[in-house]
């Protein structure tokens, strides 16, 4: 099948203030030394929280599930130190949203659990195997959504099944590197996952889409990929990482609103899980850390490599301090992140950056919109931002709905080119959450 590189309609190229990915995408991940203790939450993946599965005074091992999937979409948890469990309450995720939490106090001696074992027949793991470690190992989607891997990766009861494996690679939100870094840096351990997820969901051809201001990375994951999968530069534009947009712009297939990637023949992983599923695979290692980038207004930038349940507090201290006036801290991407009150908050397996910024992150006073239609023609969905808008400022809900709330990605593009600095973005969500709650 020939790549289409078809460019999506619509999407914006965020402004980013001090350079953005500049002052991170060259700086060489750090591995930073655990803390002292580490909360880690139940609830920090798609589908069901976990189900802790440990007690106070427990001892326990680096890598030792202490949180038990339950449902049919959920992960498991498990411990990122050794040590001993001081606590089992409840904690404030970065989204605001409250999750049970087991605490660890670290007795720094890493002391990997007996179930973190190397395959001892690597070059004949099957399909079920690969699914089984995604499964028990906890590996969700680290490009944001937190998406439990092994259930996409389960393609058996799918009809018919899907024939394309997409990677995101894109890293389109502004400020953030880790992905960048990781292509660079573990590009041979990317190839791996890769080929994995080929085998494991049937797929015939994989394609990983880059943005082409990442030509570093374009060009290393070529090397490692040797043939067996294409990689190809994309036009820089946000959002080119979300999984309709990279879809159509690598196969020109659409997928209908409502329906998940595989209703278009795809499947959609990220660099950073292909990377966690070979070190799952191969080592037996599970989800225990991840690479944060932290940009913005701070004395050193950098991409963290940080346990999973450090807190934000542990990103500031490697980034040597905030600078200047902050008005606002966001875990996540600038356009899609969420502001956080304080960053006493832990780092979970979606925690992608930590961006910090200074004047540029005061909320603007809104005025009437002027009807320029900028927001209609930034909206990647094809939706009118401002006409949802309208209705839910007036708490017509059913009307918003039917104006096509539900199919909103909250991407952000139309608040970002709003000349009267409308917040639609807020007020779409606010609409589809209390048309969830009204089941409209």
């Amino acid at each position: 099948m020939a790549i289409s590189q078809t460019l999506f309609g619509g999407g914006v190229h965020p402004k980013e203030v001090g350079n953005g990915k500049l002052t991170t995408q060259a700086l060489n991940i750090v591995d930073l030394t655990p803390p002292a203790r580490v909360t880690i939450p139940m609830s920090m993946h798609a589908g069901a929280p976990a189900t802790v599965c440990v007690e106070v005074g427990q001892v326990v091992n680096l890598g030792q599930m202490i949180g038990e999937a339950k449902g049919v979409i959920s992960a498991p948890v498990h411990a990122s130190v050794s040590g001993t469990v001081t606590a089992i309450g409840k904690c404030i995720l970065p989204s605001g949203r409250e999750s049970d939490a087991v605490t660890i106090e670290n007795d720094f001696e890493d002391r990997w659990d007996e179930s973190v074992a190397a395959s001892a027949h690597p070059g004949e793991v099957t399909a079920e195997q690969i699914i089984e470690a995604a499964r028990t190992k906890g590996i969700v989607c680290l490009g944001g959504a937190a998406f439990p891997t092994a259930f996409k990766l389960d393609t058996s009861k799918l009809d018919p099944k899907p024939d394309v494996l997409v990677i995101d690679g894109s890293e389109c939100e502004p400020y953030l590197t880790s992905d960048h870094r990781i292509m660079i840096e573990c590009a041979d351990r990317i190839a791996d996952g890769i080929m994995l997820a080929l085998k494991a969901t049937g797929c015939q051809k994989a394609y990983v889409g880059i943005e082409d201001n990442k030509p570093d990375a374009v060009e290393i994951l070529k090397r490692a990929a040797n043939g067996r999968f294409e990689v190809v530069a994309l036009p820089a534009r946000y959002p080119q990482g979300f999984e309709k947009m990279l879809i159509y712009s690598l196969t020109g297939r659409k997928v209908p609103n409502g329906a998940l990637p595989a209703a278009a023949g795809c499947v959609v992983v990220n660099v950073g899980t292909c990377e966690a599923l070979s070190r799952a695979v191969r080592e037996g290692r599970p989800l225990i850390d991840r690479v944060v980038t932290v940009a913005g207004f701070v004395n050193k930038p950098g991409n963290f490599r940080i346990r999973i349940g450090a807190t934000a507090l542990d990103l500031e201290d490697a980034a040597e301090g905030f600078s200047g006036e902050i008005t606002k801290i966001i875990v996540g991407g600038g356009m899609m992140g969420n502001a956080i009150p304080n960053i006493n908050l832990p780092v979970t397996k979606n925690f992608g950056g930590l961006v910090v910024l200074g004047p540029e992150g005061h909320v603007p006073e809104e005025s009437a919109c002027i009807r320029c239609g900028r927001c209609v023609r930034a909206c990647p969905m094809k939706l009118m931002p401002t006409r949802i808008d309208a209705y839910a400022r007036h708490r017509d809900w059913a009307g918003a709905v039917e104006a096509g709330a539900k199919n909103c990605m909250e991407c952000g593009c139309c608040t970002y080119v709003c000349p009267a600095k409308r917040q639609l973005t807020q007020s779409i969500r606010m609409a589809k959450a209390l048309a969830r709650i009204k089941k409209l």
